[in-house]
């Protein structure tokens, strides 16, 4: 029986990840984040048997994802239909989390707090918990007490929001997780829309990105406000993509201005609205077989030249051979191209271009320009693959010298013309971002105090792996271990700095993927940077999800995302020897049961049939 998007994946690993989810819904009524209030001696009691339940629990839902894409991996971007079976599937999974107290976290409850802060007419940004008093400050961790607000003003207001529900910690929590529900569900939108843009799998794209368990964790039942963000970053990407460069930086404006990091996307939008390269484009065609088969020669739309309806294609394609050498614009036949259907059946944009695009008939070098592309058509059709047309056309210059990126569609940061037109575009970008950011902040009428409050998340007791080192090296040195793990942040910052400029070189000198870079950079901030959580991972394994095609890759993000789902204790706390066994005893448990589970089915397949 052929797979479909339905049975391309095996049923089972839904309904295990929905049976792991159930059980970390139920662990997590006693062993959870629960409000001060809530904690009374009969949870208390239950407390360690909902430990052993959640993580076993979370074993049981971490290894369904996991089998889910080793299963489905294959087939996944053969089936339209897979995407749906997987939105379909986080539903499913994120059911149970919802109406639950939070899990791994009591950071909702500083939102809260920090929302009735701002509508009581504190300074957030001087002022912490403590100042307020009440049933809301009392949930917030002491460490936490007395620190000011690290999140910009764009999140404060969404926190603002929820003040009237602080004296009823349970109701803010679930208003503000129902903020992060809406950004992962548009995350499950964009995830797909975005690999489709780029050429990558959609539906590997949404496992990845969306159903990963860090996402159900922490942004759906640990309620974090980095799922708004990151819904954010990939609408503007997308809207990059779409060549709406003002739309991106407003878009990454608002990202910024509930969590800073999102600020490193707004290169890469530029990048990405100033245009691909020729050789991206390439890539593109081989991917999405707007050529042939597998990306080689013949006929632009797919069909072989001799092939049913291939005469027609080819005739059509020598007519835009012979209006690109006459000088045309690559706008203009790409316009030409999309109305008429010439190129592809499903209206792709092919870009089949001479001049600069956009430039007129006369345009100077714009024939020679159109005549080597034309020939590099006929190329095409001698055999060379789209992609192998793209490396000739960036090396050789056809589309902008120094084969920088090529525009479909309008001038490129390097394209003749092009250096002006990727400045006035980086300036219109800043005026917007600079423009959101002062409307927002003159709304919330924070004032700009939150740039100076980024270093909050960093405490002398945070851990990171800069930290941790620090730490080793007083203690092997008789260093004063503040000195050293300042010192030792320090360098983790100056070393994320350097891979950030590495990144950006690579991209501009060598065409390297501007997302792939972005996923990357993400990964160094958080590895490097003062202060380490496991939501954290998800900044880069969200881009990752759509601009990181590379199986290895993929799966050793994967792994570490699998990995980073058992560090956490479920109410939030540093776990003592007592609740470290607990959790193994789950972890154990719930391994078991996958295996049994596992062996059972497979007997089961391998019987003949009646």
């Amino acid at each position: 029986m052929p797979n479909t998007g339905a049975n391309a994946y095996p049923g089972r690993y839904r309904w295990l990840g929905l049976l792991g989810s159930l059980a970390l819904a139920a662990g997590g009524l006693t062993s959870g984040a629960l409000p001060a209030a809530a904690t009374g001696p009969a949870l208390r009691a239950s407390g360690g048997a909902g430990t052993v339940l959640v993580f076993a629990g979370l074993t049981v839902l971490t290894a369904a994802w996991l089998l889910l894409g080793t299963s489905g991996r294959r087939a996944e971007g053969r089936h339209p239909s897979a995407t749906r079976w997987l939105a379909v599937t986080l539903a499913w999974w994120a059911a149970p989390l919802l109406l639950l107290p939070p899990l791994f976290s009591r950071d909702v409850y500083s939102y809260l707090a920090q929302g009735a802060l701002l509508a009581s007419g504190f300074d957030v940004y001087t002022d912490g918990p403590a100042a307020l008093g009440g049933p809301v400050a009392q949930q917030v961790p002491q460490v936490w007490q007395h620190t000011p607000a690290p999140y910009g003003p764009g999140f404060l207001l969404l926190a603002r929001a929820a003040a009237p529900l602080a004296a009823h910690p349970y109701a803010g929590v679930l208003l503000l997780r129902l903020s992060a529900v809406l950004a992962v569900a548009a995350l499950a939108a964009l995830l797909p829309a975005l690999a489709r843009r780029l050429g990558t799998d959609p539906a590997a794209a949404l496992r990845l990105g969306a159903l990963n368990p860090l996402v159900l964790l922490h942004l759906v039942a640990g309620a974090h406000n980095d799922a708004v963000p990151l819904a954010l970053l990939l609408a503007a990407l997308l809207a990059a993509t779409r060549r709406r460069p003002l739309l991106a930086a407003v878009l990454i404006a608002l990202a910024t201005l509930v969590k800073a990091p999102a600020a490193l996307a707004l290169p890469a939008a530029w990048w990405l609205a100033a245009g691909f390269s020729a050789q991206r484009l390439g890539q593109l065609a081989d991917r999405g077989g707007w050529f042939a088969p597998a990306g080689r020669s013949a006929v632009v739309g797919g069909d072989a030249a001799d092939g049913s309806g291939g005469r027609g294609r080819g005739f059509r394609l020598a007519v835009a051979m012979a209006a690109a050498a006459a000088g045309f614009s690559a706008q203009r036949q790409g316009q030409l191209a999309y109305r008429r259907g010439w190129f592809a059946s499903t209206g792709r944009l092919a870009a089949v271009g001479g001049g600069a695009a956009g430039g007129a008939a006369g345009d100077p070098g714009g024939r020679g320009r159109g005549l080597r592309f034309a020939v590099a058509m006929a190329a095409a059709a001698a055999g060379f693959s789209a992609q192998r047309l793209g490396q000739l056309a960036d090396r050789r210059g056809w589309f902008a010298p120094a084969g920088r990126s090529a525009v479909v569609g309008g001038g490129a940061a390097g394209g003749p013309g092009g250096r002006g037109r990727g400045f006035r575009l980086a300036v219109a970008m800043a005026a917007a971002v600079a423009a959101t950011t002062a409307a927002v902040t003159a709304v919330a009428g924070t004032g700009y105090g939150w740039v100076a409050a980024l270093t909050t998340p960093a405490t002398d007791r945070s851990w990171s792996p800069t930290s941790g080192l620090g730490r080793l090296f007083a203690g092997l040195t008789g260093t004063a271990p503040q000195d050293a793990v300042a010192g030792a942040r320090l360098l983790g910052l100056a070393a994320a700095a350097g891979v950030l400029g590495l990144l950006a070189a690579r991209v501009v000198r060598r065409g390297s993927e501007p997302l792939a870079a972005l996923a990357l950079g993400f990964g160094a901030l958080v590895v490097l940077g003062p202060a380490f959580r496991p939501w954290y991972a998800l900044w880069c394994a969200v881009p990752a999800a759509f601009a990181v095609p590379a199986e290895t890759a993929r799966r050793a993000i994967e792994l570490a995302c699998a990995a980073l789902a058992f560090t956490v204790m479920p109410d939030g706390f540093e776990p003592d020897a007592a609740e470290l066994v607990l959790a193994a005893g789950g972890l154990a448990a719930g391994a078991v049961a996958v295996f049994l589970t596992e062996r059972q089915i497979t007997f089961q397949e391998r019987q003949p049939a009646c």
